[in-house]
């Protein structure tokens, strides 16, 4: 008669061969990614670290631009300072706070339309129709123009003399004279805005497209079989599963979309109305050549785009429920 066999109880305390194996493969694995990414990394900082810091440091200094080399140091007063019983300084300048609200405002509402029309585009380019793939390279054809040609297109298409857009408007009759849409007060944000929208749907259709394309068929063919009306499958069940490309789309237009600088400077130039923080800069840098204010104003701006990623960031994590 055979005895039965057991099998030894692990002991407890002694790592296996197998974990030992795994923990130092990974670390191989990690100490290889930073190796490849030390490139990378030098390059970055010396393109963009370096400049930013010298930024931080100019904001404190008068320096001017016929002069960056002896500038002084004059501490916050670039930002905020007191002097004969009134505050002056960039945190008091009524045409910044202006910049920054426009920011602000084009930033929301160019970002939020292309969100909307690119999911409409995307889900459009996502049925079956003779000849898609032909309308899915046109589509592209706006995002691969270079945005000053763009801009400078739609500049002639928007002119109030020659521009066809006031011809078709007039020519339908819901118009009844030229209208100066760059030039108007009433009007520049918005012309600006479309022709942002215009030119970045394709983009987020891009994005969305692809998340499209990965979503598993068999939820929505169970519920055609069960009747269920489209609108209710694209926000119960499509939605949610894009919501992560709809994230990556919409973090990378904000951040475009709060630095926006060419379009707007193509079509409307230094116009208070639709100055941005860019444009601020860049006229407080290059045409009044103050480099410490200019730098102030900088960042500033770097400093409203971080805090307003970090805040996207965390409500994106809430909204998809991830842990920290």
């Amino acid at each position: 008669m055979s005895t039965p066999v057991t099998e030894r109880a692990p002991q407890v305390g002694r790592s296996s061969p197998a974990g030992y194996r795994g923990t130092k493969v990974r670390r191989q694995r990690v100490r290889a990614a930073w190796l490849f990414l030390a490139p990378m990394l030098v390059a970055l900082t010396l393109v963009a670290g370096w400049p930013l810091l010298r930024t931080f440091y100019f904001s404190f200094t008068d320096a001017s631009l016929s002069d960056t080399a002896g500038a002084a140091f004059i501490g916050i007063e670039n930002y905020l300072v007191h002097d004969d019983g009134a505050w002056y300084g960039l945190l008091t300048d009524p045409v910044w706070w202006t910049s920054v609200w426009n920011t602000l405002y084009f930033s929301v509402v160019s970002v939020s339309l292309e969100v909307v029309f690119g999911i409409i585009v995307a889900l459009l380019l996502n049925a079956e129709f003779k000849g898609r793939m032909l309308v899915r390279a046109a589509v592209l054809i706006p995002w691969a123009i270079p945005t000053i040609v763009s801009a400078k297109m739609w500049a002639w298409m928007l002119n109030d003399q020659f521009g066809i857009i006031n011809h078709l408007l007039m020519a339908v009759g819901i118009i009844d004279s030229p209208i100066a849409w760059t030039a108007s007060a009433s009007y520049s944000m918005w012309a600006v805005i479309m022709v942002d929208v215009w030119k970045t749907i394709p983009f987020v259709a891009l994005l969305v497209l692809a998340a499209l394309q990965m979503l598993p068929k068999d939820c929505f063919e169970a519920a055609e079989v069960d009747g269920i009306h489209p609108v209710k499958v694209f926000f119960r069940v499509t939605l949610p599963l894009i919501t992560p490309a709809l994230l990556v789309a919409v973090i990378f237009r904000l951040l475009d979309a709060l630095r926006v600088f060419d379009v707007i400077y193509v079509l409307t130039s230094n116009s208070t109305s639709t100055m941005t923080m860019s444009i601020y800069a860049r006229q407080q840098l290059v045409e009044f050549q103050d480099v410490g204010y200019g730098s102030a104003a900088s960042t500033m701006l770097f400093l409203i785009i971080a805090l307003a990623v970090v805040i996207y960031l965390y409500l994106g994590r809430r909204q998809l429920g991830v842990d920290q």
